[in-house]
């Protein structure tokens, strides 16, 4: 696909993100973790709040039941909390506790030491362009954050 977008190439676009995220997601890091379990504490580190069960279940593409196992571990392994919705005492919010942003900062900081050997390697003008996307990879992630599951 396509369109002229100011000459942006929406299917090479796609294709570097995921050249790049093959790549990234293998970076090894200390904390090593199922994909599933770092996809719901990330997805809690984006929101940067609390979460219902239900909310996590359409982010995650995961069956209610499977999430419900795995928040259970999270929260056996002190990672996340589980407590009432202060709107709808039935309900109840996931919270990402303190040992839990403890494993994605680690992750994060062991990623971001791998990537700068590399990025020192790019051309000036390389790192200019990637410091330039910086604020519309942003914007497109938040985007992508607020649209409607299906």
């Amino acid at each position: 696909m396509t369109e002229d977008w100011d000459d942006l190439d929406v299917d090479d676009f796609a294709a570097a993100i995921e050249n790049f995220n093959r790549f990234y997601i293998r970076l090894p890091t200390t904390e090593q973790l199922p994909f599933t379990t770092l996809s719901v504490l990330d997805t809690l580190v984006v929101a940067e709040g609390p979460l219902r069960p239900t909310d996590l279940t359409r982010t995650e593409q995961i069956s209610q039941p499977g999430l419900t196992q795995l928040i259970g571990r999270l929260e056996r392994d002190g990672l996340v909390q589980r407590r009432p919705d202060p709107t709808d005492r039935r309900a109840v919010l996931v919270h990402l506790t303190e040992a839990g942003h403890t494993v994605m900062d680690s992750r994060h900081a062991d990623r971001a030491r791998q990537l700068a050997p590399l990025v020192e390697q790019l051309a000036p003008e390389d790192r200019r362009a990637l410091a330039a996307a910086l604020p519309a990879l942003a914007r497109l992630a938040r985007l992508a954050g607020n649209r409607p599951r299906t």
